[in-house]
């Protein structure tokens, strides 16, 4: 099947937008993206016309486990049935507003992967990590629930958090996750804020099991992805060949040029920030505290790692679900207004949400991310250039269509 678009403005995701430019895909794949003058004859093929044309967006840093409340200990007890169902509605919420592929670190997106691929379900391909693997007591422990009983769910992949102490113990959480489906390892490398009892600043993982982790994944061709606020964990993640750093509070210059050395990637979800510090009444006591305490510093980060030259990936870490929470879903590009203000220029921002996608997964990102000959024709339209009017991120109603390997869903 043969899908043309026509653009007023095509946005390659990489590059410069072409002005009256034409997308030719043939299924799944895009075989032609560029100036109308120079496109291939088409024959009879149906054409779209649209005023803006781009690659679809990535959020990783998704979550999908289906919480319906800002407390994690609410997830231990949800049913994984209920998880699905309410994953459902947000993965469609996705398509909503343009995301066709997310990096999903820590929930049920192994499970709902394969139900996306084989279209039984609508919404963007999932790349998933499985449990978030944590030290005892770290950010991935719910620390209000007995031990015993935390790893028992564990075990049948109930919830987040996959604990793991000593390297022979990591390098087996590690197994677990790829016996599942994993595309990528999430770690916990420092504390949280979500979490009760520890410190966003701590470095968690030691230095041995860090690296245990990293090359038991590098043997299977995953890279991980680390949760980071405070400095000591982002530089022993790094030191330990870290693929993405997530959130990265406390990254400072030194941090910065390391990341840039290691070719390291920041996933910084702003989004989450700024949507924590306006729900004091929402989140727990403890919860609170610490992004009060953490929301100006993380600002700060993100403009560091902009202005010092790290490349920046797009993430929500949006983690709610439900008629009452879930809507955020379909805000998810709003991290990308998020970006600008860190001093990205909307161009630059663009790149972030969707040609750095495929880099936060390694060896498993796929040709996608790109208008380009030989990528994945997953591609949105809008109705006004985001180059001159950043406002259209965090709008569904700016997503006019939405093609997923060169079908419309939207």
């Amino acid at each position: 099947m043969t899908l043309v678009i026509r653009a007023d403005l095509l946005i390659p995701g990489r590059g410069e937008p072409v002005e009256n430019g034409v997308m030719v895909a043939e299924g799944a794949t895009i075989t032609y993206a560029g100036p109308a003058a120079s496109a291939p004859s088409t024959g009879d093929a149906d054409i779209e016309e649209v005023a803006v044309l781009m690659p679809g967006l990535w959020d990783c840093h998704a979550h999908l486990f289906g919480s319906t409340q800002w407390n994690l200990e609410t997830a231990v007890w949800i049913p994984p049935a209920q998880s699905g169902a309410r994953a459902a509605t947000d993965l469609q919420s996705y398509i909503e507003g343009g995301v066709t592929s997310v990096r999903e670190v820590g929930g049920y997106g192994v499970e709902l992967a394969p139900v996306v691929a084989e279209g039984s379900l609508a919404g963007p391909t999932i790349y998933g990590a499985g449990a978030v693997l944590s030290t005892t007591g770290g950010h991935g422990d719910v620390h209000s629930v007995p031990q015993d009983v935390y790893e028992g769910l564990a075990e049948h992949g109930r919830i987040l958090g996959r604990l793991a102490d000593g390297p022979s113990e990591c390098m087996k959480a590690v197994r677990e996750q790829l016996r599942r489906g994993a595309r990528v390892i999430k770690i916990c490398a420092s504390g949280g804020v979500m979490s009760e009892v520890d410190h966003p600043i701590h470095q968690q993982f030691s230095d041995e099991e860090l690296a245990a982790i990293v090359s038991e994944a590098a043997r299977a061709e995953r890279v991980v992805a680390a949760h980071c606020h405070g400095k000591p964990g982002i530089m022993a993640a790094l030191r330990a060949g870290v693929k993405t750093i997530e959130h990265g509070t406390y990254l400072d210059e030194e941090a910065a040029e390391l990341m840039k050395e290691k070719d390291a990637v920041l996933v910084a979800t702003r989004f989450i920030v700024e949507e924590l510090m306006g729900l004091e009444s929402k989140i727990p006591p403890y919860a609170w505290k610490k992004i009060s305490r953490m929301a100006d510093q993380h600002a700060q980060a993100l403009k560091i790692a902009v202005a010092t030259g790290v490349k920046v990936a797009m993430g929500t870490d949006i983690f709610t679900s439900g008629p009452v929470e879930g809507y955020r879903y379909r805000q998810a590009s709003r991290e990308i207004r998020h970006l600008c203000e860190a001093g990205m220029s909307p161009l630059e921002a663009i790149e972030a949400a969707t040609a750095m996608g495929p880099e936060t997964l390694g060896p498993q990102g796929p040709q996608a991310g790109i208008l380009e000959d030989g990528f994945a024709s997953d591609v949105i339209a809008l109705d006004r250039s985001p180059i001159d009017d950043v406002s259209v991120w965090g709008d569904p109603e700016r997503v006019t269509g939405v093609w997923k390997g060169g079908r419309r869903v939207k």
